[in-house]
């Protein structure tokens, strides 16, 4: 009897949250398919605003244990996603959430951007190494949208993941939220506004290599969207249509695949699958 071992994927996200928002589906499929994934935090998203009112004092500039609780939300949306491995950069709370550009927060010296970028580096290769992934996920020199956590991520994870097949940078699609942004207009009792056009970071899909269905796995990623409640709201009706809002109250679409670059390693059939071709 041959025993073939289980494919690898690892992820590497900014914040709690993240993972759900910009791969939710795809780590739901993989996981339901049995192969080994492993999401890595690089902070605990302390600067993050807070939507519940009646959580408001956890923020960093009141009681700062904002971060604290998103462990606890991570958990939860991990546990929604089939998650069985996840790990925080250089251990839990080793590094603190930057904030967006421009802000204080890029100035705390346990900031992710002011942290020894070798450390960072050294820290992600010992995952890597330990847990041999054969694709890596990240997401793309901008981040996605600029976050500087994001870019961070990006920078590290293309330092550390040299030896593994494939690394890609995780998109959103530009006909998709369009598409899903003119649905989102039909519905009278949506209770965010549309988003404006260009609103939305997108990315042109001439330059997208890889479309992952999730269709059968929208009710796991829209469960650990859920989780992370004190960043994310999720609307959903009777007819199967869903959408969900950050703290700035701008109605997002809930599409039917997610979308990737391939950034390395061989394209021959990674078209719609993130291991499709590879041995």
């Amino acid at each position: 009897m041959t025993l073939t071992a289980p494919p690898r994927l690892l992820l590497v996200h900014a914040h709690p949250d993240d993972e759900s928002l910009w791969t939710g589906g795809t780590i739901a499929r993989y996981s339901a398919l049995g192969a080994h994934v492993t999401v890595v935090t690089c902070t605990l998203g302390e600067e993050g605003e807070i939507i519940p009112p009646a959580l408001q004092e956890l923020t960093a500039d009141n009681a700062d244990q904002l971060g604290g609780y998103r462990v606890a939300e991570l958990r939860s949306a991990c546990a929604a996603l089939g998650v069985t491995d996840h790990r925080f950069l250089g251990g839990i709370g080793r590094w603190r959430d930057s904030g967006m550009v421009g802000v204080e927060a890029n100035n705390h010296p346990r900031a992710l951007v002011n942290g020894s970028f070798d450390e960072q580096v050294d820290a992600l290769s010992e995952i890597i190494s330990s847990v041999k992934p054969q694709v890596v996920v990240t997401y793309d020199a901008f981040g996605g949208y600029g976050h500087p956590d994001h870019i961070r991520a990006h920078q590290i994870t293309t330092a550390a993941a040299t030896d593994v097949d494939r690394v890609f940078h995780a998109v959103t699609s530009r006909a998709a939220t369009e598409a899903g942004a003119a649905a989102l207009a039909e519905i009278p009792d949506l209770p965010w506004r549309l988003p404006a056009e260009g609103e939305l970071p997108v990315t042109d899909d001439a330059a997208i290599t890889t479309t992952i269905d999730i269709s059968e796995h929208l009710v796991a990623k829209l469960r650990a969207l859920r989780a992370h409640s004190t960043q994310v709201s999720v609307w959903q009706d009777g007819a199967g249509r869903a959408s969900y809002a950050l703290s700035n109250g701008i109605a997002q679409p809930v599409v039917q695949a997610e979308y990737y670059v391939l950034a390395k390693g061989p394209a021959e059939g990674a078209e719609t699958d993130l291991f499709g071709g590879l041995d």
